[in-house]
């Protein structure tokens, strides 16, 4: 077996996942912020910030629109991790 670092198929792939990985952080970071942000709001008006039914609508809307390979399950279990760290670094901020 041969180093699979020298494999150029291999390094494309990887870089491309690299590409990938990026982009879900920028997404990831713009999101944050967009939170952020209508948590300011709904402090300002006195609303409060976690709403379930609007987490399960994400949820809903996600799968809805999920065209693969993501399973239903996996998609769900991603955001469901998003939506949980998001109010963890939102606590951290407060």
């Amino acid at each position: 077996m041969g180093s699979t670092e020298s494999d150029p198929v291999i390094k494309q792939y990887r870089e491309q996942i690299s590409d990938n990985d990026l982009k879900i952080l920028e997404a990831l970071n713009k999101r944050l912020q967009l939170v952020e942000k209508l948590k300011q709001y709904k402090d300002a008006k006195g609303i409060g910030f976690v709403d379930p039914a609007q987490e399960d609508w994400v949820i809903t809307y996600l799968s809805r629109s999920n065209r693969g390979p993501y399973s239903r399950e996996g998609l769900e279990k991603v955001f469901r991790l998003v939506l949980a760290v998001t109010k963890e670094e939102l606590a951290k901020r407060s």
